[in-house]
């Protein structure tokens, strides 16, 4: 009773095991090679999987995701022999695990050594200034190649970057001097162009400045030139109009030599005005003038003193018969 229960316990344990050699799970992203004898079998895909225990085993398990690798800086000789450092990063995909599995022993030592051996062929064949400067045209060969001699491994590469490239110590330091020199010179030139520019635009003002000036002035003394034409114009006018209305009103009006005189009595008192008028001239029409005024006193004189029937061509008093006339 007692072997029977050891020798169930010991098939159930061969059970299990077997159970466990058989079933194999397979995480995303992830397959596993099998080998069957010692010879490729199969390749497990994700998930859960069967295989025949004792007779197949699982050699490795591969990444199928994508992995960056940064590989240590490397000198590299440039064609004017000056040695600069490289630093790399790869990008690359397993596409074909069976492939990477026996086609290379370690297809990572693999991908660094092509890398290096092909940046100091790219390299090589650039000074350093075109190194320096040609970052696209080096990552777009370094893929190139790679991904055409690693295709036969069953990696792809994706992406090649140059994270840094340092040329030696003095090189650095002469190009610091260099982009110094070439950077006061580029401050001189702007300085001098600017400083010209800003001469040409000042002197263009002032022209603009001085020709509208001139213009404006021109403008305006044409102008004023107009201006004080109709003025006088409409002065000699008004002045027209005034001595016309004026002559026109003594001619209607008809007024005789007392009146005139008696008008050149009122402009007396004006003309004798103003503390400037220490001397003035009396026309010789004055004379005429106060003659007649005196007449009119007189005949004013004697019509007051004259009988209320007396004729008006009484005899003078010279007995003449005529109008004696007022004294001058």
């Amino acid at each position: 009773m007692g072997s029977s229960l050891v020798a169930a316990l010991v098939v159930v344990a061969i059970a299990a095991f077997a159970l466990f050699r058989t079933v194999r799970i397979v995480p995303q992203a992830t397959a596993g090679i099998v080998e069957r004898l010692g010879r490729y079998h199969r390749t497990l895909l994700p998930g859960l999987n069967l295989v025949v225990p004792f007779i197949d085993r699982i050699k490795e398990t591969i990444d199928l995701r994508e992995q960056v690798v940064s590989f240590p800086p490397q000198p590299v000789i440039t064609s004017d022999n000056l040695v600069v450092s490289i630093d790399t990063v790869i990008y690359f995909q397993v596409v074909d695990p069976r492939a990477a599995t026996y086609e290379i022993a370690n297809f990572l030592v693999g991908v660094e050594q092509l890398t290096v051996t092909t940046l100091r062929n790219v390299v090589g064949g650039m000074d350093l200034e075109r190194t320096l400067t040609s970052r696209e045209e080096i990552n777009s060969e370094l893929r190139g190649v790679l991904d055409e001699a690693t295709g036969k491994w069953g990696i792809r590469v994706n992406r090649v970057e140059l994270k840094a490239i340092d040329p030696p110590a003095s090189i650095q330091d002469s190009m610091e001097k260099q982009m110094r020199a070439d950077r006061d010179k580029r401050a001189a030139v702007l300085t001098a162009e600017g400083q010209k520019q800003a001469a040409i635009l000042t002197a263009e003002g002032q022209k603009q400045a001085a020709v509208l000036a001139a213009r404006g002035e021109a403008e305006a003394a044409v102008l004023r030139a107009q201006a004080d034409a109709e003025a006088r114009a409409m002065r000699a006018k008004g002045e027209a109009d005034a001595i016309a209305m004026v002559f026109r009103a003594i001619h209607e009006g008809k007024p005789d030599q007392r009146l005139l005189a008696y008008q050149y009595l009122q402009m007396l008192p004006q003309i004798a005005q103003g503390d400037a008028n220490k001397l003035w001239i009396v026309p010789s029409e004055m004379g005429r003038a106060l003659e007649g005024l005196g007449g009119l006193f007189a005949n004013a004189a004697d019509a007051a003193g004259a009988p209320a029937g007396g004729a008006p061509g009484a005899e003078g008093a010279d007995g003449t018969g005529k109008e004696t006339p007022a004294p001058r």
